[in-house]
């Protein structure tokens, strides 16, 4: 070995273990992150508990709950789309609970964009869902088209006040009692879960640098013969 390796062999060393060591630390955080995954998403499909007193955010996000309410008296209609069934809205209701008759938002899911104009009867209702604090509104999102009753995201604040209820929604996953006509949209749980991606790529990385760096030394080797 000549000394006009030593640079490039420590080189592309170090560069290999640093790419080894991200795609690594990236396997760990797919590890870490699959667990919390797997932890909501037992929370989601865990048994229905009645609907506390005043949920917290923090602590209640997609708890699963059962409420009976009346409904039927006013309806939000969401922009939406499924693969059967194509465009369409989810139908948000404002609901009177029973017994204690807080006023809370359910979302009841989908109907078909030519069931807009259906009249749906007040009925009462039992449904099992989830507490949701939506997050789909940003700044590009355009505001309600209250003439036509056409919303664009699921802003629990603006319909809370729009309809005078708490302002979370409660996303029915079935309908226990009651048919209102629609079909429930289970929430997911809509996060990213990119690490083998990027292990892949760290992984790959490393792979080509060993690669550059057998081509170097070569190179170099044929130069000094």
């Amino acid at each position: 070995m000549t000394k006009r390796m030593i640079f490039p062999i420590v080189f592309g060393i170090t560069g290999i273990a640093i790419l080894l060591s991200l795609g690594t630390w990236q396997v760990k955080r797919m590890s870490w992150k699959n667990t919390i995954l797997a932890q909501i998403e037992a929370q989601i499909i865990a048994d229905p508990v009645p609907l506390p007193a005043k949920p917290n955010p923090e602590f209640d996000n997609r708890l699963s709950v059962r409420v009976k309410a009346l409904i039927g008296f006013d309806e939000a209609h969401v922009l939406y789309s499924t693969k059967r069934g194509g465009p369409g809205f989810l139908v948000i209701v404002p609901a009177l609970t029973k017994p204690d008759g807080r006023k809370v938002l359910i979302d009841m899911g989908y109907i078909p964009e030519a069931q807009k104009t259906t009249v749906r009867k007040p009925q009462e209702v039992t449904i099992v869902g989830n507490i949701l604090w939506p997050n789909e509104v940003d700044g590009y999102t355009p505001d309600p088209n209250m003439d036509k009753n056409i919303w664009f995201a699921r802003d629990a604040d603006k319909m809370a006040h729009h309809f005078g209820t708490e302002s979370f929604l409660i996303v029915a996953r079935s309908i226990e009692v009651g048919d209102y006509g629609t079909i429930p949209q289970p929430i997911g749980l809509n996060i990213p879960n990119d690490h083998l991606e990027y292990a892949i790529t760290w992984f790959s990385l490393a792979l080509v640098w060993f690669g550059m760096t057998l081509y170097l030394l070569y190179r170099i080797r044929q130069k000094t013969v």
